[in-house]
């Protein structure tokens, strides 16, 4: 984390040691869930290593992924962490993850005691709305097909970590249309001689 936020050339290093101090070292098992629909998040979470999916129940009671976080990102419930509201998320480790766990109440001091966090959390909730944004709108927009190959060409590595069926719940399809369009893309590919 330290590395990271350091990295930014962004804040002082007594600014950068007081988010040290106030951050805790965890490792999530894979399969735990971190933060349950119906609690109130209290906590922030800096992914040091491993990956984290939220995820929710529709109406039919199945599991949607809709968010995955990797290493070095911030991750949180963020509706419920800003309203301090039951959240309607749960958020869970898909691999053993380390994480730094900031509580929320020490988030809040730091934002109270330097501008520069009260910046960098204002560019990380831009970030968050516009990545949601952009969500959207490629599954309002998109076909399934240019949903994956967009990913694909984005994030490859949602491909390489990511369960299929987590995969499929986030591309808003079923795991065996994931598989046809795999299929099919694979067909394409020019073979090497």
């Amino acid at each position: 984390m330290y590395q990271t936020l350091k990295a930014l050339d962004f804040f002082t290093e007594a600014e950068l040691q007081e988010a040290m101090e106030a951050a805790t070292f965890h490792v999530i098992p894979k399969g735990q869930i971190h933060i349950n629909q119906g609690e109130v998040c209290k906590d922030v979470l800096f992914i040091k290593k491993g990956l984290m999916r939220s995820f929710y129940y529709n109406s039919e009671s199945e599991e949607v992924t809709y968010c995955f976080s990797f290493e070095n990102a911030f991750f949180t419930a963020y509706s419920s962490w800003i309203q301090q509201k039951p959240s309607p998320e749960n958020i869970q480790a898909i691999t053993d993850t380390e994480v730094y766990i900031i509580k929320r109440h020490d988030v809040l001091r730091l934002q109270e005691n330097s501008i520069n966090w009260q910046k960098f959390f204002r560019t990380q909730a831009e970030g968050a709305y516009i990545s949601l944004e952009n969500r959207i709108m490629i599954l309002q927009r998109e076909s399934a097909e240019k949903r994956y190959e967009d990913l694909l060409e984005r994030h490859p590595e949602y491909l390489q970590q990511i369960p299929l069926n987590y995969l499929a719940s986030y591309l808003g399809i079923t795991q065996r249309h994931l598989s046809r369009i795999r299929q099919n893309l694979a067909n394409l590919k020019p073979t090497v001689i």
